[in-house]
């Protein structure tokens, strides 16, 4: 969105007369560019008002800052609050009150950013969509897509992370949505409850959130998420595999990706596995809401593609790999594990990073997934860095031979061995939660030695 910097000004209680246009906002003084609003934010090791000078003279058209005695000299325009941090919230929020779309608020333990990708590009061939770009969830990044948005958009589809309880529902103060989708509920971030069902509680936030009016767009396969109905007076539609009111069926995995039917309607996609599917149907749900049939669809959805690290299929000297380095939690493993396992491939070797924010939950969340690896029939598993100790530990207890399950404190070194192990014919999944950084070992295995 774009706005003159004297009324966004005013929108925070100040007065300042410049009619610079912003055309783009910033928290990052090294990524700032010519026409962007500044915020400078604090945190532990930074104070944002140290670099006020440094974005003016890169051309920003005014900074927003909390120290008046810091910024007296500054070489440009600088709007001074209490907080910063309350102040691109705020701005946010005001910003959103001049634009005349609608936002659908999208959250889930897994899922969540393809499934906003999905809706995203299913409604962005119909009208001028906006959207959260990568995964920019949480109270920075919602503030800042809601302010990025493209003037013409129609709809706006954002993502909303959570690590702890009632977050969810600030961001839902901030962005409003009227549409809300929860793709499921699941042990992602468990660190900060006691139960599967505090994060429900904190899921159902974005439902209870909604107004009146406002429709619910929820998975009917998750009993957790089916039940947020039950607080949310307006509208449901649900959607699932073989359940709910848009529903899925005649799945085939194929070497290609995925095929199934939606109200008799075939469709093709090269995103891979089951969950690839869920998340598309709740694409063709909220579709439905704006009146766009599945028979409409089906060219989006064939061209719907994986992002970096998000389930991508790559050759390498006749190896396939499953790219999902991005992140990780225990359901999203296992949804990947399924896809490795239904991979045709002479042998399967899973390499799986350790999983964060779990707290407490650590050592048995990863143990389950470890014994499931060995469940699944997987030839090979590989472990990264931490906890993921417990995971080969588990796979090895469940029947998964010592000689073919490998623990390593840091990703390259696990690169190293699969350089040595892989074959041609051979299939590896690649996935761990981001500060694990996993596709070092991606990066290691593909690069050959001099």
């Amino acid at each position: 969105m774009e706005f003159e910097v004297k009324d966004v000004a005013r929108a925070l209680g100040l007065n300042i007369e410049s009619s610079q246009r912003i055309t783009g906002w910033s928290i990052d003084s090294r990524t700032v560019a010519p026409g962007d609003l500044f915020f400078a934010l604090r945190g532990p090791n930074h104070d944002g008002d140290a670099y006020v000078d440094d974005v003016l003279r890169k051309g920003a058209v005014a900074a927003v800052a909390n120290d008046t005695a810091k910024n007296q000299a500054a070489p440009g325009p600088v709007l001074i609050v209490p907080d910063t941090l309350e102040a691109l919230q705020s701005a946010a929020s005001w910003a959103l009150q001049q634009w005349s779309g609608e936002v659908i608020g999208v959250t889930g333990s897994a899922g969540k950013t393809s499934t906003k990708d999905v809706i995203a590009a299913i409604l962005g061939a119909s009208m001028p969509v906006g959207k959260t770009i990568g995964n920019l969830n949480n109270h920075l990044g919602v503030p800042l897509s809601i302010l990025r948005l493209p003037d013409e958009a129609r709809v706006a589809v954002l993502e909303m992370g959570m690590n702890h309880a009632g977050e969810i529902r600030k961001l839902c103060e901030i962005a409003r949505p009227r549409i809300g989708v929860v793709t499921n509920v699941g042990y992602a971030h468990m660190e900060a409850f006691d139960s599967i069902e505090g994060v429900a509680a904190a899921k159902r936030e974005l439902i209870e959130s909604l107004p009146p009016d406002g429709i619910a767009v929820l998975n009917a396969g998750d009993p957790l998420v089916s039940r947020f109905r039950e607080v949310h007076p307006g509208r449901t539609i649900t959607f699932g595999i073989d359940s709910g009111d848009i529903r899925a069926g005649h799945i085939q995995l194929t070497d290609s990706g995925v095929s199934f039917m939606v109200e008799g309607v075939l469709f093709e996609s090269s995103m891979l596995g089951r969950h690839s599917v869920l998340n598309i149907v709740a694409g063709i749900a909220v579709a439905a809401l704006y009146g766009i049939r599945p028979a409409q669809l089906t060219s989006v959805v064939r061209d719907l593609a994986a992002p970096s690290m998000r389930g991508r299929r790559l050759i390498h000297d006749e190896v396939l790999i499953l790219d999902d380095c991005y992140n990780s939690n225990p359901d999203a493993a296992r949804a990947m594990i399924d896809v490795l396992r239904d991979t045709p491939a002479k042998r399967r070797i899973a390499v799986l990073g350790e999983m964060l924010e779990l707290g407490r939950w650590s050592e048995p969340l990863h143990r389950d997934v470890g014994s499931y690896v060995a469940a699944s029939g997987i030839d090979v598993l590989v472990g990264i860095r931490g906890e993921a100790c417990h995971l080969v530990d588990a796979a090895r207890h469940a029947g998964l031979a010592v000689n073919a399950a490998f623990f390593f404190a840091d990703a390259p070194a696990a690169g190293e061995l699969l350089r040595r192990i892989a074959r041609p014919g051979d299939a590896i999944l690649f996935k761990g939660s981001r500060g694990t950084h996993v596709e070092l070992a991606l990066e290691k295995f593909v690069v050959r030695s001099n």
